[in-house]
Formats: C-alpha cells, structure tokens, sequence
C-alpha cells in the first residue's frame, strides 16, 4: 500500500473509530442510547474479524500441520530405531538358544562316548594349503589344542585339526577330498575308509564309503562309524560318520563303494568340539543315535 494522503486519512479513521468504541464500551455500560451504537460496532468489527479468521485459519493450520509432521518423523525415526534394536536382540537371543542347543548336543554326545572335548564356535571359512573345505575356530593352543585331533559336533564327525595357533585353530572338514578316514559299519567289524568328495559331493552332502571286503553285506540305510586311528590321532574310533544312501559295484575292483550322507551337516556348522582325549575304552556303536533308521529314499549322487 502507497503512503498518500488518503491512506493516512483511512487509517487515522480507523484508530479514531477504535478508540472512540473503546470508551463507548467502558462507559456504555447497559446505558440504551450507547448500547446500540456499540453492538453496530461489534457487529460490523466482529464480521471483520471472522472474515480474517477464515482467511488467516488455514495458513495456521498449514503450518502447525508442518510442525507437527516434523514431531511425527522424529517419532517415527525413534520407533524404528527401537524396532531394529529389539529385533537385534531377538536375533541374537535366537541365536543363544540355538548355540545353547547345539553345545548341549555336543557335550553329551561327547559324555555318551567318554571324549573329553573343548568347546569351540565355527568364525570363519578358511583356505588351508592343499585342502578346499577348511573352517577355522576360536580355540587353539592356549586351549589344549594340536594339530591332528578329532573335531565333532552334536550329531557326529566333522574333520581334524590341521593347524593351531594361540587363540585360533584350522579344521579341514571331512567332506575335503584330500580327507580320509578308517570306518566301520554299525553292529559288525566290517571296515572301509571314508573319503570326501569336495564339490563333486554336492558341496559336502555325500561322502564316498569304500569296504574292504567286498563279499560284505553293505545295503542302503547301514549306518557308519569312524574306526579310529593309531594313538587316536587324527581320529578317535566311535564317532558317528553318516548313512548309506546308495551302493555302486565297480567291476574289476575287490573294494565295494557307497555313497553316504553325513551325520554331521558339513555346510553349515556353528558349534563344535575338539577331541582332547580319547576314552580308554572305544564306545562302538554307543554313540549313535538310538534304533536304526529306516532306509531313506534314495536321492541323486554324483557319479566320481
């Protein structure tokens, strides 16, 4: 608005007109001549006013709105902080039970068949010279552990020490191909060397069960046990190994070949134990687990 003349005249107007209804409304009291003028006033000034207010209104809740979004986002932002650290939490909580279960597993395995164990957890896939499946865990030499001990878990053999260092240990997995171990078929004195097959053993699900004595009864379903080794080491006798799945005959050969599926999952490995001392006395079959179980059907093995 320009500052002429007549935008001075308006305004003075208007201030007059304000005060001048300012003392009519403290004098007027109930007063009739007075009373009228000022609800003319009110009147024409409230219309004013509510004409404003509508105006005026939604640019406040505009902005109030904005205000609010803002605390809102802020809001959100700390629910879903809180969300993900309980969700963490869950997480690791599952995971406690999970290693809980299988310690627990592993510790009366190992009680079953009078192995004195340390404990350890599975932190790293780790290549070692000359072998393709090695792990590596958080126990070493500190712990009592040497190269060419027995490792094993709740359901059976894992493989064996290759290598320890102060805190930490090197475990080549049986399903290595450069792994092999003596075996025994379950209830007999049968025996045979357990080889792994690497990748041609769909990544550690199969291993490769040669018997000695080829006119031996070896069928789908029979179970396998390590042999164990001279002064049990790399491996002690009685550990489970795996589970027939499919026999082979190779003409031409005295050995007779099956293909077994591991006790213990090779793939995926968390908590296990390494052999410390062995039993005086080897547990045979007692370490298996109880009933022998009905042949599995059976499933593709990669011809080797």
């Amino acid at each position: 608005m320009k500052d002429t003349r007549r935008t001075r005249i308006v305004v003075g107007s208007l201030l007059a007109t304000a005060l001048l209804l300012i003392t009519l409304d403290h004098r007027s009291g109930d007063s009739p001549v007075l009373g009228p003028i000022r609800g003319v006033a009110a009147g024409a000034f409230g219309a004013a006013e509510r004409a404003a207010a509508s105006v005026t209104e939604p640019v406040g809740s505009f902005f109030r709105a904005l205000a609010g979004a803002s605390g809102a986002q802020r809001k959100i932002a700390e629910l879903s902080a809180e969300n993900g650290r309980l969700r963490g939490e869950l997480t690791a909580q599952r995971l406690d039970r999970q290693r809980s279960a299988q310690l627990n597993g592993m510790l009366g395995l190992a009680g079953r068949g009078g192995y004195r164990v340390v404990p350890a957890q599975v932190i790293a896939r780790r290549s070692a010279p000359g072998f393709e499946d090695a792990v590596e865990i958080d126990a070493g030499a500190r712990d009592g552990i040497r190269a060419e001990m027995t490792v094993l878990n709740a359901d059976g053999l894992v493989g064996r020490v290759v290598r320890a260092e102060e805190h930490t240990a090197t475990v080549v997995l049986l399903s290595d191909p450069a792994s092999s171990a003596g075996a025994r078929l379950e209830g007999g004195n049968e025996l045979g060397v357990v080889n792994g097959l690497g990748e041609n053993g769909s990544a550690g699900r199969f291993l490769r069960f040669r018997l000695l004595d080829s006119s031996a009864p070896l069928t789908v379903g029979h179970r396998i046990v390590s042999f164990g080794s001279m002064r049990d080491t790399p491996y002690v006798a009685g550990v489970p190994v795996g589970v027939i799945e499919r026999v082979e005959a190779t003409p031409g050969e005295l050995t007779r070949t099956a293909y077994a599926r591991p006790f213990a999952d090779l793939t995926s490995l968390d908590v296990v134990g390494v052999v410390v001392k062995a039993p005086t006395r080897p547990p045979r079959d007692s370490v298996l687990p109880g009933g022998r179980p009905d042949p599995k059907p059976l499933k593709p093995v990669p011809s080797v």
